[in-house]
């Protein structure tokens, strides 16, 4: 979901994949395998599956967009989520709400036969499980690419590594990373490409854009923590829908007024269980650890033939291909120095 602040954030740079090269940028994982469960699909919102109706979409966009930013020499590292917040549990009890009504409708849509209105129910239909996240990590980790395991949200533990230093960027299509401190988030990075115009006939191309936190903050005359107030505000995966009638914009006006949190928060209805101040402390203060790599390794192509094709039923001539073209990013890029990426 992520906080909606994109009325407010104005400075946006189209980048081109090549721009990035030579970077290595923190992925939000969960993030992007929602994002290919979502886009990887048949025309009428089915999932790709195995001949055993295993759901292997997210291996397809971990397994072939990773390969393709491999081969932009970008290195991508991927942060999974560890323990969520325990005021986040609301937020994960509508997510299964939402995707329990999108499936009745999907199959509705498909009885009637309207493809379009299939598909648009079917991205919102299905979870990121487990066992995906299992097979995810293990792509990855035979690919050689480096894999983090944060101690609660992804998107908190790729913004300290991009504020650190260690990273170029953190990677997500939310806004959550600015709250969280990143100095910059790239968007659109796994989706990059021509995509489909809902219900029209139409493609647009999509390319990554970078934001960065010290220019929304100056162009709005604010502080980091007012916009994580901001957030708050219009809602958060931790406040769903935010307060009534409170828009970016709005939301921008009250901070100026009223600087001090508790005062801010004590001007507006404020519906939900959880106390404002435990999501702003969160914001401020998450969990987050030191204990990680981020090193690119030379990718054990046999098991990852094995797992892709043998496993999982990919083609065989594409995976192999591609896994050629893994190994030559590696050399390239192992070549160019691994120590001087950052």
């Amino acid at each position: 979901m992520g906080v909606k602040i994109g009325d407010i954030v104005t400075s946006r740079l189209e980048l081109r994949l090549k721009d990035l090269s030579g970077k290595k940028i923190a992925l939000d994982a969960f993030n992007a395998m929602y994002q290919f469960l979502a886009k990887i699909r048949q025309p009428d919102g089915t999932p790709l599956m195995t001949s055993r109706g295993e759901i292997t979409s997210v291996h397809s966009g971990i397994f072939y967009r990773t390969a393709n930013l491999l081969k932009e020499r970008i290195i991508p590292v991927y942060v999974f989520d560890g323990e969520k917040p325990e005021f986040k549990a609301k937020t994960v009890e509508e997510r299964i709400r939402i995707r329990e009504e999108a499936e009745v409708k999907w199959k509705a849509a498909l009885e009637r036969g309207e493809l379009e209105e299939a598909r648009k129910y079917a991205q919102a239909a299905l979870n990121v499980t487990n066992e995906m996240v299992e097979d995810a990590k293990r792509i990855l980790e035979l690919m050689g690419i480096p894999v983090v395991q944060a101690p609660s949200e992804g998107e908190a533990q790729a913004a300290y590594m991009a504020a650190k230093g260690d990273v170029w960027a953190a990677g997500s299509q939310d806004y959550d990373s600015l709250l969280f401190g990143a100095p910059k988030l790239v968007r659109n990075i796994t989706i990059t490409g021509k995509r489909k115009v809902p219900r029209k006939n139409v493609y647009i191309d999509i390319h990554p854009e970078l934001i960065e936190l010290d220019k929304i903050l100056k162009e709005n005359g604010i502080s980091r923590e007012q916009l994580i107030l901001i957030g708050i505000l219009v809602g958060s995966d931790y406040n769903p829908g935010g307060v009534k009638g409170i828009g970016a914009k709005k939301a921008l006006e009250l901070v100026k007024k009223f600087r001090d949190p508790e005062v801010l928060f004590s001007k507006v209805e404020w519906e939900f269980d959880v106390d404002p101040m435990s999501i702003y402390d969160f914001f401020l203060n998450p969990p987050i650890t030191d204990e990680y790599g981020i090193e690119l390794r030379k990718p054990d192509s046999e098991n990852l033939f094995k797992f892709m094709v043998e496993e999982h039923e990919f083609s065989e001539d594409r995976v192999r291909k591609v896994i050629n073209e893994i190994e030559e990013s590696y050399k390239m890029i192992a070549g160019g120095g691994l120590e001087a990426w950052f």
